[in-house]
Parts: structure tokens; sequence; C-alpha cells
């Protein structure tokens, strides 16, 4: 099986041992791996990344509240269909009267696959070794998970209409990674066929792994000032703690000025509207 080396991250992310680890059970056994934690804290990054560092072919599908399965497998174009039917109709007279036929593309309806358009599930099983990201799937209503469990237990999708399969073998399964941010709870069912990770929140030591990552010329009293706030934050008890990611266009906004003022920035709590995201917690912040 391709693709089946422990992957640690790249220049531009870290990867800890254990999701590491969860992330290679998840392609050695072709299945899902299903990536939970707090906003911000690189559930999403991980397939770009990977995608990005190993060169492989990358297929997106951002969960909404209103999606459902034929979006992210296949949906049939009946309007295309009908369409075409009528120009085999007209064509019939046309040629009847020695007139030239019209075109529809290639087409043919007898030929229903070609009015299948496939969406990233079916494409990523038709691209072996690609990567698919499937993101924040606790935004799905409820039977957008239950549909997909045929699909990752038989590692097979049945198009609409042409009742056409798209199938992969173990050997050739996309390394599929789900994230949610536990708005709502999955079914045992689907959460059965993934293997799970809960990402943790960095301790101070890895951030600056984290942080050195994106950043190469930080001043190190700036990064410890920076770093010794947000910790700070995160033990208040907000409504909404602030994130990595947060954190790190924090310290982007931060070097637009020289090392001096950026220092008097954090001092003075200047730009809090980047790490904090409540009235109300912005009010006790600035009482610090």
């Amino acid at each position: 099986m391709a693709h089946t080396s422990l992957w640690t991250g790249s220049d531009h992310y870290l990867c800890d041992p254990e999701l590491a680890q969860a992330f290679h059970m998840a392609r050695v056994l072709g299945m899902p791996l299903l990536i939970e934690g707090e906003p911000g804290t690189g559930k999403t990054e991980l397939p770009l990344q990977y995608a990005q560092d190993q060169g492989l072919d990358l297929f997106l599908f951002p969960v909404g509240s209103k999606s459902v399965v034929e979006q992210f497998v296949a949906k049939f174009d009946h309007v295309k269909y009908l369409r075409d039917s009528q120009v085999e109709v007209l064509n019939a007279q046309r040629e009847e009267k020695g007139m030239a036929p019209l075109s529809s593309g290639g087409r043919r309806t007898e030929q229903l696959d070609d009015y299948v358009l496939l969406g990233p599930g079916a494409q990523a099983y038709l691209k072996p070794h690609s990567v698919l990201l499937i993101d924040e799937i606790d935004k799905a209503p409820r039977e957008f998970p239950n549909d997909l469990l045929f699909a990752l237990s038989h590692r097979k999708f049945i198009l609409p209409e042409s009742g056409r399969a798209v199938e992969v073998s173990e050997a050739d399964m996309p390394a599929i990674v789900i994230t949610s941010n536990r708005e709502q709870e999955l079914p045992t069912a689907f959460k059965g066929r993934c293997i799970y990770h809960y990402i943790r929140f960095p301790e101070p030591a890895t951030m600056r792994e984290i942080v050195a990552r994106h950043f190469t010329n930080l001043e190190p009293l700036l990064l410890d000032r920076c770093l010794d706030l947000f910790y700070q934050l995160r033990d208040l008890g907000l409504e909404r703690a602030p994130s990595t990611r947060e954190l790190l266009s924090w310290l982007k906004y931060l070097q637009a000025y020289d090392p001096e003022r950026a220092l008097e920035q954090v001092q003075t709590r200047t730009g809090m509207g980047i790490l904090v995201k409540t009235q109300k917690d912005l009010a006790r912040v600035l009482r610090l």
C-alpha cells in the first residue's frame, strides 16, 4: 500500500506523535480518521498540509447545515437529461427534413453516466492514494453521517440513476480525514467506522514548536510575553478561549510593528479583538 509511512508533519505543520499514530493507523487500515477538538487546533490543516507535503490530489467537502450525501457523492442532472431528450426528438424530425442535427455536446441519453456529476467523495475514490477532507461534519443533518455508513464500510458508492458502482480497494483507499467541533454528537455506528483522535490543546512548549514552524524571526522577548498573555487568557475561563489559529494571527499582526512597539501593544492589551470574541470577555481582559 502506498503512502503508509509515518507522517510527522512538514515545515509548516507540527503533527504530534499521538496524532501522527492515529493518522498512520487510518491510512494503513483504509479507514477514515475522525478528529475532534477545540476550533483552531489544526484539525483541518492536517489533510491540507499532508496533501501538499506529499504532492497528492486533495478533495474537499465543507459540511453545512443543508448538506446532503448527494452533494458529497454524485447527483444526476435531470435538467440536462431532459434537454438532450428533447434535442434527440428534434434531431429525428430534422433528419427527416434533411437538416443538420443539433449538438448535445457528445452526450447520449442512453448513457446515463453522461449526466452524473461526481462530488468530491466519488472523485477521491476514483483517484488512488488521494486525500479527502470532510470538514466539520457535526454541522450536517443527522442523516448525513448515517448515509455514509455503506460507503465507509464497503468502500463503495452507488451513482444515482445509472447504478454504476464506484469502489476502491483497501490498498488504493484515499486518506480520509473527517473533522468535528462536537456541535452535536455523531451516530455511534458512524464513529465505529472511523479511527478516532481528540486533539488536546498544546502545552506551552509544544506551542513554541508550532510557532517556530510559522515564524522564523520573532523576537524572543516578544514571543515570551505573547505566550504568557495567551495562556493567561485561556486560564481566565472566558466564554470562548483563544485558539492556536488566533495566536498565530496575533503574532502575524504584531510583526507589522518594530519590536519595541509590538511589546507595547502586548502590554496595553491593544488589538485584543484577534484573541477575544465577545464583549463580556473583552471587558474581563482589559481589566487584567
